[in-house]
């Protein structure tokens, strides 16, 4: 079976997350990723552990990095072999400080004369603008563009999130870009080219610059956040696990653990009250309606949570999964892929002897495909020399 990007090569200048996270979704989906790295320590995520997998490699370089080729460049003593690759490819994908790919003959501009279909992809923290000289940190991210500001409890300290979200939001941010211009040279050219062919195929189309940020990614995934300060001046707070919007949209205590309960509109409601014993909540005019649940929502969570302390967690999902009430109960990991397992989500795949998240997209006739498991650092140098030649 053709995979869906089969026959792209994208060599992949990037390290830790956002762009290794990307270029992986590339590689599922068939294209044949070229992963450049430091000679001797390579990637940063390859020492980034406990915890370690097979072999002693990173847990954390494990998950993000399958499906590809390594080969160990000095980017100073061996730009030339880089702007062969780069000649050679159709997408390129980096996460350097802003400048730094352009002192080395390896930005966009200089590339793009040696091929002018490449679609070059630069992911940086703050822009290439002001906020250059920015380290792009997805921890700094999350403090200075508003995550932290809008989680954890009122009150309290700023607090991140569990994984590093910024990161992985503009990793498939700055998938998305690529297939964008990937269909834009499409429309003006004849497509892609065959991976092991000589030369710019003829009719070829027109690449371009696609540029992502962490500050702009995580300003845009705020949403229902960034649109309250954009179109209504309202600068959101933290509110622990509540929704600022909808009530019951939080965690509920029920006789034995908590069980996550969002009632999003009147009819999951009126469900809820019905479920619990508690009709009256739902004649309630204090409560008819999702503004007014809003405006009493101290009085409401009281009566929920003493209905709910009645029976515990498991059987309460049980009762209002079957009433249509979206809830759940807080799992950890392990309850987590076992969920996804027993829904028939096959959320775990093994590539070459390691553990893998599953690609979580579905394609009827180009699924995403597991072929390499992560790389060793520089096992493709061989392959790099019979692609480029002498």
């Amino acid at each position: 079976m053709t995979a869906a990007l089969s026959g792209l090569l994208v060599a992949d200048f990037s390290r830790v997350l956002a762009g290794p996270y990307a270029t992986m979704l590339l590689a599922d989906l068939g294209a044949d990723v070229v992963k450049v790295e430091r000679p001797g320590s390579g990637d940063d995520t390859r020492a980034w552990g406990p915890p370690y997998g097979p072999g002693g490699e990173a847990t954390y370089f494990l998950g993000v990095n399958r499906n590809k080729r390594s080969i160990a460049l000095d980017l100073r003593a061996d730009v030339e072999v880089a702007r062969a690759l780069a000649a050679r490819a159709d997408v390129l994908v980096e996460n350097f400080r802003p400048g730094t790919m352009e002192r080395l003959g390896l930005g966009y501009d200089a590339l793009r004369e040696l091929n002018p279909g490449l679609i070059y992809c630069s992911i940086t923290g703050f822009g290439s603008g002001a906020g250059a000289g920015l380290p792009g940190y997805d921890l700094i991210a999350q403090a200075v563009g508003g995550l932290m500001s809008v989680t954890g409890e009122p009150g309290g300290p700023g607090t991140k999130a569990g994984v590093a979200l910024v990161d992985v939001i503009t990793g498939l941010h700055a998938a998305l870009g690529i297939l964008a211009a990937l269909h834009h040279r499409d429309r003006t050219g004849q497509g892609g080219r065959v991976l092991d062919g000589g030369g710019q195929p003829p009719g070829r189309g027109e690449g371009q610059r696609v540029e992502v940020s962490l500050l702009s990614s995580l300003l845009s995934a705020l949403t229902n956040h960034s649109s309250a300060y954009a179109a209504a001046g309202v600068v959101p707070r933290a509110m622990g696990n509540r929704h600022p919007s909808i009530v019951p949209y939080e965690v509920f205590e029920t006789a034995d653990r908590p069980l996550v309960i969002a009632a999003g509109n009147d009819r999951l409601f009126q469900a809820l009250c019905a479920t619990l014993g508690r009709e009256d909540l739902a004649r309630d005019t204090r409560y008819a309606t999702n503004a007014a649940r809003v405006a009493a929502r101290e009085a409401l969570v009281a009566e929920l949570n003493a209905a709910l302390g009645e029976r515990p967690a498991d059987e309460w999902f049980e009762l209002l999964t079957a009433a249509g009430v979206p809830c759940g109960p807080i799992n950890d990991l392990a309850a987590a892929f076992a969920l996804a397992e027993d829904l028939g989500l096959e959320p775990a795949v093994e590539v070459g002897g390691v553990g893998q998240v599953a690609n979580p997209i579905r394609l009827s006739a180009t699924p995403p495909s597991y072929r390499r498991p992560p790389p060793a650092l520089g096992e493709d140098q061989g392959w790099l020399r019979e692609i480029l030649g002498p």
